[in-house]
């Protein structure tokens, strides 16, 4: 059930003590026995916070030395990019971490006006790079980004994105947590360390332009001429994020008629309106976090959001409000392989397989190849790189997109990105993306989209995520018979961590949470509310007889 004060502003006592937090940071020493007090990366690098021994300076200090060893390991000797976000333990996570790179003799590029680096603008910097350079190369770039994305204000997040410029797979992250946590163990003995004057002042230390080389590439990829000459009015709400200094500048050098809506940042995120949950969080596909850019809809022929490191993106219209992430993406891979003639033609179009299957019916009526793949965005990696797939995105409002040319442009989300081409939509089209979603629903139908939690022990969670098709043996959901029963993604054979069942008219998806003793059914119907409460309460069902 939603918080009583989900969407209204937050008050006094919601906010953090931002020197309570950050003092923690130094002083609360993690235990590395305690399964909650290691280094854990998930989908998106490692989280926690100060507060509870999950994110501390030993922790930083830990896996920074991890990834110089592994950095060592793989021959990657170039430079690291390394940028933060406006979360209260981001800068002294950063700076941690440049006391390790500079030590370890690690060629490093901060920002250089000293400012705050969305996830995508690593990743470009990183493409922008290693392009031309063979996979070999040992001059190849890669990077670092300390953020907890859209989590509430006492978290701290640090991730590394390898030479591909995406996030890390599984056996890079599992080798860095495993090296970590030994250095934990042996109390920081193997951790190189500088003070941090020295480190910022150090030979292998330099600067780059991120916000520059990311705004002066952004008409390669999309319309912005369009845009201008249009005159459309956009409001951009950073919600305290990353993007804060970069969307005045898109506005400045390509003559946009946009509204920075909130230039402020502040780490306790006072100006953030409640989540669901009654937490702040800048959860930018949220209507509770995203209420008062909502409320102020009217005032903008378009107004968008971005989380703290602008990897999501939230797209608000006058007439729809804020849009479902699965619609926009509908849209946004409509219009996109409609008029990109520079893609290939055998370009497919990436989900993850509890996004929408809108995208399925878009997909097949575009005549591409639909490339369904696990959750996480790093199963896109490859096909964003090749040109193979034209576009990734995920049902947490996370995306990409090749640029005109058919090349890379990221290949990590891009919220600043997705946001953009909402206006280039608008102006391209004279209809904004909630009224484009409604000619796909007159089309293809109007599928009803919902995920809930359901609680599961460790021990069930861990029979889910290795389940196999042979363990399920129901032949109907809701009335209507299975036609297929995965536990591997039909797009490239990697095992989901769970289960997906499908009908003619309807799935669900079953997946263990990977912070929480629960597991996770996300479920769509095209028949309306009604049959798919009758599937998630089936999917529940069938789980449970499986565990």
């Amino acid at each position: 059930m939603p918080h009583d004060r989900a969407g209204s502003p937050a008050q006094p006592e919601d906010l953090i003590d931002v020197a309570h937090v950050v003092t923690s940071y130094y002083t609360i020493q993690p235990d590395p026995s305690e399964a909650g007090q290691k280094v854990s990366f998930g989908t998106s690098g490692h989280r926690g916070s100060s507060l509870s021994g999950s994110f501390n300076e030993s922790h930083i200090l830990a896996t920074t030395q991890a990834i110089c060893d592994y950095r060592a390991g793989q021959n990657i000797a170039g430079p690291l990019f390394i940028g933060r976000d406006t979360h209260a333990l981001s800068e002294p996570a950063w700076a941690s971490a440049l006391e390790v790179l500079a030590a370890n003799g690690v060629r490093t590029l901060i920002d250089d006006r000293n400012g705050y680096t969305p996830t995508p603008a690593v990743s470009h910097a990183i493409l922008t790079y290693n392009r031309g350079r063979a996979t070999d190369d040992s001059g190849r770039a890669d990077g670092i980004v300390v953020t907890p994305s859209h989590n509430p204000p006492a978290d701290g997040g640090f991730k590394y994105n390898p030479p591909h410029g995406g996030p890390a797979d599984t056996d890079a992250t599992g080798w860095i947590a495993n090296r970590a946590n030994a250095l934990l163990v042996a109390k920081l003995s193997g951790v190189k360390r500088i003070p941090f004057d020295r480190a910022v002042k150090a030979e292998t230390t330099g600067t780059y332009d991120f916000l520059g080389t990311y705004v002066d590439d952004l008409p390669n990829i999309l319309d912005l001429d369009a845009v201008r000459e249009h005159g459309l009015h956009i409001g951009a709400d950073p919600l305290g994020g990353a993007a804060v200094a970069y969307w005045g500048e898109i506005a400045q050098r390509h003559g946009l008629n946009l509204d920075v809506v909130n230039p402020l940042v502040d780490s306790t995120f006072r100006f953030m309106t409640l989540d669901w949950d009654g937490k702040i969080r800048m959860d930018c596909s949220s209507p509770s976090a995203m209420a008062s850019l909502i409320g102020a809809k009217d005032q903008y022929d378009l107004a968008t959001g971005n989380d703290a490191d602008s990897d999501r993106h939230g797209i608000v219209t006058p007439d729809g409000g804020l849009m479902n992430p699965n619609h926009y993406l509908a849209v946004a891979i409509n219009y996109l392989f409609a008029s990109r003639t520079g893609w290939s033609a055998d370009a497919g179009i990436g989900k993850t397989l509890v996004s929408s299957s809108m995208i399925d019916r878009v997909a097949a009526d575009l005549g591409r190849k639909l490339v369904e793949v696990p959750v996480g965005f790093k199963w896109f990696v490859p096909g964003l790189l090749d040109g193979s797939v034209g576009f990734g995105g995920e049902e947490s409002a996370g995306a990409s997109f090749l640029r005109k040319d058919g090349t890379a442009w990221t290949t990590d989300k891009d919220g600043i990105l997705l946001a953009l081409l909402a206006s280039e939509i608008t102006v391209k089209t004279g209809k904004t993306p909630s009224q484009l979603y409604a000619e796909l629903v007159e089309k293809h139908g109007d599928p009803v989209y919902a995920r809930i939690d359901a609680p599961a022990s460790r021990e069930q969670k861990a029979v889910l995520a290795k389940l196999s098709p042979e363990q399920v043996t129901a032949t109907e959901l809701a009335g209507e018979p299975i036609t297929a029963t995965l536990t591997a993604a039909p797009g490239n054979g990697a095992a989901i961590g769970g289960l997906k069942v499908t009908t003619e008219s309807a799935w669900f998806a079953a997946r263990p949470s990977g912070t929480e003793d629960v597991y996770k059914i996300y479920a769509e119907s095209y028949r309306g509310p009604e049959h798919l409460a009758q599937v998630q309460q089936a999917a529940k069902d069938l789980v449970s007889e499986v565990l």
